[in-house]
């Protein structure tokens, strides 16, 4: 008896349903099975063929001894005191990433936050994944697979089911994009989770072709920029990409994308204490903000292990939101959620 190693095969995944539906004309199968496969995938998350019933036992055998289904899977689940819980999952080539779900139960609101790399190579001085080395691009279901566990966690602790999906895990998003958007296009698909573009945000550290690129797609989820930063001087001292892409140039490829999808556009802005919250900093980003509907998301730093920067005292923040105020912006204040599990904004590195 031969064995075949899954890691030999195609992962049917990976195959559009149009490329399903060119296998099935090939082996003699009628192409409406290439739906019922699709179904199978990823409304119903099956992790093999044998639970595909309402396909034929012999399809089954084909489809077994041609492709794979290589799911991920959590080796890892921690729960915060406040409720977040966070999952390390190891995909097939045994490297592993991390997903947070923060859920805000008596609003009937679960967010997850997933991956799109396993690492990442902007090299963001205040990140904990950007300490890491990128060590590869996840693929659509990969990115994909996060959300329906997560998901199917939600029903089964919550009875609820998702209700928004932001793409600031581990990795910067528009370095995979072509990946990126065929999960949201997945995710979004009546066969998939069928969930609203609407409710998918994608945060960006700021490449300002693909900024552009995501207008000229009509993809419409919204769009979130990580600035921290409203001086290029200060940007690039924690932020190294700023130098190929300034904030002028972010700028500009927010107004493009603004003129083309209307989407109210995110700031997100992390106050680092007597870095970036004084009131020449506060100045600079209400001027930002003149040139396109914006929100300000306000966050506190969450400490990573080996960097100098430390989150703006109590008074320096309560003053900068008030600037900000005073300045007439749309600010929101986004306090830190499982910081005791290495789960907030900025601290995940698969930490056992």
């Amino acid at each position: 008896m031969i064995t075949i190693d899954p890691l030999d095969t195609i992962d049917i995944r990976d195959l559009t349903i149009g490329e399903i539906t060119n296998y099935l004309i090939k082996i003699g199968e009628p192409k409406f099975r290439a739906a019922q496969i699709h179904q199978w995938l990823w409304k119903h998350g099956a992790i093999s063929f044998d639970e595909m019933t309402n396909l034929p036992h012999t399809l089954r055998e084909k489809l077994s001894n041609e492709f794979s289904i290589l799911n991920i899977h959590a080796d890892i689940i921690q729960k915060s005191v406040d409720g977040t819980v966070k999952f390390r999952y190891v995909l097939k080539d045994d490297h592993k990433i991390e997903s947070v779900l923060i859920p805000v139960v008596g609003e009937n609101r679960f967010t997850v936050c997933v991956s799109s790399q396993v690492g990442c190579s902007l090299s963001c001085s205040f990140c904990a994944t950007g300490q890491m080395k990128r060590k590869r691009n996840l693929s659509a279901t990969e990115i994909y697979e996060q959300v329906y566990k997560v998901n199917q966690y939600c029903l089964n602790e919550y009875q609820r089911p998702l209700t928004n999906i932001v793409y600031m895990g581990m990795g910067e998003p528009l370095l995979t994009y072509k990946n990126v958007k065929r999960s949201i296009d997945l995710i979004n698909d009546e066969s998939g989770l069928g969930m609203s573009t609407k409710r998918i945000t994608i945060s960006t550290a700021g490449i300002a072709k693909m900024i552009r690129k995501i207008a000229d797609d009509g993809l419409k989820c919204k769009l979130a920029l990580s600035l921290h930063a409203a001086m290029d001087h200060k940007r690039s001292q924690i932020m190294p990409i700023n130098d190929n892409d300034s904030i002028d140039e972010l700028i500009e490829s927010l107004k493009y994308y603004y003129q083309i999808t209307k989407n109210r556009i995110t700031f997100e802005y992390i106050l680092f204490d007597q870095f970036n919250d004084y009131q020449e900093d506060a100045d600079a980003l209400a001027q930002l903000c003149k040139h396109f509907p914006v929100t300000v998301n306000i966050l506190e730093y969450n400490p990573v292990m080996g960097v100098d920067l430390v989150k703006s005292s109590t008074n320096r923040f309560e003053n900068f939101v008030k600037m900000m105020a005073h300045h007439g912006v749309n600010v929101t204040v986004r306090r830190s959620r499982g910081k005791d599990i290495d789960a907030a904004c900025g601290q995940l590195a698969n930490k056992e």
